[in-house]
């Protein structure tokens, strides 16, 4: 059976995911919002990862977007890039990803596979997501239906690193649906494709790619600090060190965004509720969210100091 694709979230992950799938399958692209839907219609991506030109040309050769889960039920695998934020205490918010996981339940089918690429803590997808899937499609996980995940790695507006040539971590919830699904990802991703051993390992993989980024910023912060009191500039500190072939030149600086400052917190949150609490990941996090006050409070010294 050819394969028929859903795009599940049209953000900057989505988008360019549709656009480059759309080369070698048929693709639907859903989106909540019937205003979003009309954008990408005439040709207009918010997400400036795909220009009208390239965008046209996509739905010229059958690129599709809809509004409408119905209209999702010919497909046979469908790929969730749904938002993972966390909310005010600094918690998972999982509800976009449940949400899309009880939408495609009702148009799920026999033998169909759910990718998720939102990034989300180890054991999420078969923990959170399948449940709901199960619930709203009657049909059971691993008989049925199967699943895989394969994290984005998507960096926005960069035009060097995107998806086809990023290589891919692919995984799925029995060995040949893996296989299917790391198949899939190797006929668009120039780069080629990693399998991991299980959902779990690829859902681990991801959050800590991101969190390896936030400790080590956290480092280079703390130095920033100590090197202010003994008055001497970090840059040219570490451009001394750096001289050693070995070296990791990571720079100080304001973290934010969507990923460096977020998905520490699904790891955490993950450990935590097992009864460890992770004091390195989080007190980076801490550092990190602190210097926000502390580069304000440098230049308003900086500022008394030049009247």
């Amino acid at each position: 059976m050819k394969n028929k694709l859903a795009i599940i979230g049209l953000g900057y992950v989505g988008i360019p995911m549709a656009y480059a799938f759309s080369k070698k399958y048929d693709v639907i692209g859903y989106t909540r919002s019937k205003k979003h839907r009309l954008e990408l219609q005439n040709g207009y991506d918010k997400t400036n990862e795909l220009s009208s030109k390239k965008l046209k040309n996509a739905i010229k050769n059958g690129l599709q977007f809809t509004n409408k889960i119905k209209k999702l039920k010919d497909c046979n695998i469908y790929i969730v890039c749904v938002p993972t934020p966390i909310d005010k205490n600094y918690k998972p918010n999982l509800s976009h990803l449940i949400e899309a996981s009880k939408n495609i339940g009702k148009v799920l089918k026999k033998n169909d596979i759910i990718i998720y690429e939102s990034t989300v803590y180890p054991g999420a997808t078969e923990e959170v997501c399948v449940p709901e899937l199960e619930k709203s499609s009657k049909l059971k996980y691993n008989k049925d239906f199967f699943c895989g995940y394969s994290p984005e790695r998507i960096n926005p507006s960069d035009t060097k690193h995107t998806f086809t040539k990023i290589l891919k971590v692919t995984s799925g919830s029995n060995l040949k649906t893996a296989k299917k699904v790391d198949k899939l990802y190797r006929c668009v991703v120039k780069a080629g494709t990693y399998m991991a051993p299980s959902i779990k390992v690829a859902e681990a993989s991801k959050v800590i790619e991101n969190t390896q980024r936030d400790i080590n910023i956290a480092f280079m912060n703390e130095l920033s600090k100590i090197f202010e009191k003994i008055d001497i500039d970090t840059y040219e500190v570490l451009k001394a060190a750096s001289t050693k072939w070995n070296f990791l030149n990571f720079q100080p600086g304001l973290v934010g965004g969507h990923c460096i400052g977020v998905d520490p917190y699904y790891l955490t949150e993950k450990s935590q509720n097992l009864g460890y609490t992770p004091q390195l990941i989080l007190k980076a996090r801490e550092i990190n969210e602190s210097m926000g006050m502390f580069i304000a409070m440098k230049t308003i010294e900086l500022m008394k100091n030049i009247g």
